[in-house]
């Protein structure tokens, strides 16, 4: 990858975190919901708290997508890019993550409601689907046009303005969680040791918020 080329490592890890949160969570859940896995009111509110923080983050990220990406594919590669499925897509997204958050209120409210955990575990499943099909489709069909039209500059300016938006405690550990080896070499690379740091300072907070909710 050269420095006038975008490089696409960090947009990969963040879907593949939304993934994997989305179906670790729809899992856990409806482990609670069998009666599989005890839930107190500890763990329902961490549960809730955690979902509506990967809301807030998937709201942000198609968001900026449709307000920043878009309209640099579109004038970058003209005719060669056609958003509209995908922009369909981010038009579902958020009420399905209005009744996410809502189902995470009401077992956070209810913690040995196993029939609240059932519901929130099958929209759960229902986040997770809609993100599988959607983010397979956007990296097959963007992201080769990306790096084929779209210059480094204005690669990173996009990343960099969506960058601003981010919740550091909670980005950075996911990005580390979910990121292969070779990926987070990269990154630490490219960010400098600056980054180390960070995620060294938000890592514990975020390794106890996941022991509670995933054990």
């Amino acid at each position: 990858m050269t420095a006038d080329r975008p490089n696409l490592v960090a947009f990969r890890i963040v879907h593949r975190a939304m993934r994997g949160d989305a179906r670790r969570l729809a899992d856990t859940v409806e482990r609670v919901a069998r009666g599989a896995s005890p839930c107190d009111a500890a763990r329902a509110r961490a549960i809730a708290g955690y979902v509506d923080t990967l809301c807030d983050g998937i709201h942000h990220h198609h968001a900026n997508e449709d307000r920043l990406l878009w309209p640099v594919l579109e004038r970058s590669a003209g005719a060669e890019v056609d958003l509209t499925a995908l922009s369909d897509d981010h038009s579902h997204l958020d009420p399905l993550l209005d009744q996410v958050r809502a189902g995470a209120r009401a077992l956070a409210a209810a913690p040995g409601d196993r029939a609240a955990a059932g519901r929130l575990a099958t929209l759960l499943g229902t986040l997770r689907d809609l993100l599988d099909e959607h983010i397979e489709d956007e990296e097959r069909t963007i992201f080769p046009i990306i790096d084929r039209y779209v210059s480094g500059a204005d690669w990173r300016a996009v990343e960099d303005q969506i960058r601003k938006g981010s919740q550091i405690r909670f980005d950075l550990p996911r990005m580390e969680r979910f990121a292969a080896p070779d990926e987070l070499a990269e990154l630490y690379r490219m960010a400098g040791p600056g980054l180390r740091i960070m995620v060294a300072l938000v890592r514990p907070g975020y390794r106890r918020r996941e022991r509670l909710i995933f054990g």
